[in-house]
C-alpha cells in the first residue's frame, strides 16, 4: 500500500491487517530489539491515543518515533523539554504588525501530526498545562485565538526513570491523558549485535536519526481510516464486563476479595476503562482478528493502567510496583 492508495474506509479488514504487518516489518529494519515497543506504538496509533515512553537513554525511543512518522508520511516535530521552556515555545506566539495594528499568530512546533516530547518531565507546570489542552481538546490557545490541531495529532513523550534532578513529576491529570505508559528495557544480546549492522553504525555519518530511504507506506488519510476500522472491532458484553471489573478492582479491591487496599492510594479512572477497550481493539486488529479476546485485554492492562494508579508508601516499602499490584488483580479477576 502506498500513499497513492485511496481511503481505506470501505476496504475489508484483511488488506489493512496485511498493511500493518508490512509496517511492523519496516520498523523492525530500523529499530532492532524493541518489538514490544513497536507493537505498542502501532496499537496506540490505531486507537488514536498518546503514549508515554519510559526508559534510560540510548534505547532507540526517538528513532522508533521518527521511523513510524516517516512510514506514515506524517509531519514530525521534536521538542526538547527543559526547565526554562515557556508555553509560547510550545504553542506559538502573537506577532504585532505595525502596518495594520493587529496581531498575527505564529504557530509553534506543537502544530504538527507527530509530536515527540523528549524528557517531558523536565518542563514546568505552565508548559504541561499548554500540552494538556492539546492532548485532551485537540486544540491550543495563543492569546485570544484558538488553533485546531490536525486530526492526526499524536503525542509521544519520553522520560528518564533514573535521573530526577531538575524534573517535575507529571500531574495525575496529564498522566491520565496518555493511553499507555510503556517501560522500555535493554535489548537482548543477539539484537545488540544486529544493531552493529545498521547503516547508522556502518556509515561514516553516524546519523542516529537515519530512517532509511524507502517511500512512505501510508498516508495521513490511511491513518484516519485505520482508526475508524479499529473502532469497529467487536467487543463482546462479557469482555466489556471483564474490563470494568479490572479497572474497578483498582479502586475497591476489597469488593473483589483482594487484600490490596493498604497498597493502593488511588485507583484508575473511568478513562482507563475506555482506554483499555480502545487499546484491546488495536491489539486485536494487529493480531489479525475482528473481535477482542481476553488475551488482548490482559496483554495491555499493565500498559494502560500502570500510570493511572497510585501505590501507597506501604507498597513501596515492600518493594512492590504498580505492575506487581496489577499482576495480582489480573490473576484474581475471573477471565470470561
Amino acid at each position: 500500500m502506498t500513499t497513492d492508495d485511496p481511503s481505506l474506509a470501505g476496504s475489508t479488514i484483511l488488506p489493512v491487517q496485511e498493511g500493518l504487518v508490512r509496517l511492523i516489518e519496516r520498523l523492525e529494519q530500523m529499530v532492532v530489539g524493541q518489538r514490544t515497543l513497536l507493537d505498542r506504538l502501532v496499537i496506540a496509533l490505531l486507537a488514536g491515543g498518546h503514549v508515554l515512553i519510559e526508559g534510560v537513554p540510548g534505547l532507540a525511543k526517538t528513532r522508533a518515533v521518527r521511523a513510524l512518522a516517516q512510514a506514515l508520511d506524517l509531519p514530525f516535530r521534536r521538542i526538547q523539554f527543559t526547565p526554562d521552556l515557556l508555553p509560547a515555545d510550545l504553542t506559538g506566539t502573537q506577532i504585532y504588525r505595525p502596518a495594520t495594528g493587529t496581531f498575527d499568530v505564529r504557530p509553534g512546533p506543537i502544530v504538527t501530526s507527530v509530536l515527540l516530547a523528549d524528557e517531558i518531565n523536565r518542563a514546568p507546570a505552565k508548559v504541561q498545562s499548554a500540552l494538556l489542552e492539546a492532548m485532551q481538546e485537540g486544540q491550543i490557545t495563543v492569546g485570544d485565538e484558538t488553533l485546531v490541531l490536525p486530526e492526526t495529532f499524536w503525542v509521544l513523550a519520553t522520560q528518564n526513570p533514573i535521573e530526577h534532578e531538575g524534573t517535575y513529576p507529571l500531574p495525575e491529570a496529564q498522566l491520565d491523558r496518555f493511553l499507555m505508559k510503556l517501560v522500555v528495557g535493554y535489548p537482548d544480546r543477539d539484537s545488540e549485535l544486529a544493531m552493529l549492522e545498521l547503516p547508522s553504525v556502518t556509515e561514516t555519518t553516524h546519523s542516529e536519526s537515519w530512517t532509511g530511504d524507502e517511500p512512505s507506506l501510508f498516508s495521513p488519510t490511511d491513518v484516519l481510516a485505520f482508526r475508524r476500522l479499529t473502532a469497529s472491532i467487536r467487543v463482546a458484553p462479557a469482555i466489556k464486563a471483564y474490563v470494568v471489573d479490572l479497572v474497578r478492582a483498582t479502586r475497591d479491591p476489597a469488593a473483589y476479595g483482594l487484600g490490596l487496599a493498604p497498597l493502593l492510594e488511588l485507583g484508575a479512572s473511568p478513562r482507563a476503562t475506555i482506554a483499555l477497550v480502545r487499546a484491546a481493539r488495536g491489539h486485536a486488529l494487529l493480531a489479525r482478528r475482528d473481535y477482542v479476546t481476553p488475551h488482548d485485554v490482559k496483554t495491555l492492562a499493565r500498559d494502560v493502567m500502570r500510570h493511572r494508579i497510585m501505590i501507597s508508601y506501604e507498597a513501596d516499602a515492600e518493594g512492590l510496583s504498580a505492575d506487581d499490584i496489577l499482576g495480582r488483580i489480573l490473576d484474581h479477576i475471573p477471565v470470561p
